[in-house]
């Protein structure tokens, strides 16, 4: 793989053991999808994206910069749930910015889907979610 740029990380908290959250996080990403290995879904109409899952990791990488990058880990409240985003543009680059417009907002956009992602994984465990 190219070298990755961080652009934004956002985290939070499921109270509910890291097997139970893997499920949830997991159904949230990839809703009827293989839960192990590589492989591409169609995550909207007409564009396609590589799937990794090794680990407790699902990393989505498509078109020519993106790669969003879905961790979970133990926490002393239960699993830690931890998003980056990176570019990983092997040509042009430094036109990523530009083409995102300067990624103005981009950090708020990305932690307000997060959290309605962890807010839905919290209700489908019916345990409790929270910004780490």
């Amino acid at each position: 793989m190219t070298k990755k740029k961080l652009l934004a990380e956002v985290a939070g908290v499921i109270e509910a053991p890291v097997a139970k959250a893997w499920v949830a996080v997991t159904d949230e990403l990839l809703p009827g999808s293989r839960c192990s290995g590589r492989f591409t879904i169609e995550d909207v109409p007409g564009h396609t994206s590589t799937v990794e899952v090794a680990g407790h990791t699902i990393s989505l990488q498509g078109g020519w910069w993106y790669r969003g990058e879905w961790s979970v880990e133990p926490h002393p409240e239960g699993t830690l749930l931890v998003h980056r985003v990176f570019n990983v543009a092997r040509w042009a680059r430094w036109g990523v910015p530009l083409a995102n417009r300067m990624f103005v907002g981009f950090a708020d956009s990305t932690r307000a889907a997060f959290m309605e992602k962890l807010a839905r994984m919290g209700h489908r465990l019916g345990c409790p979610t929270r910004p780490a």
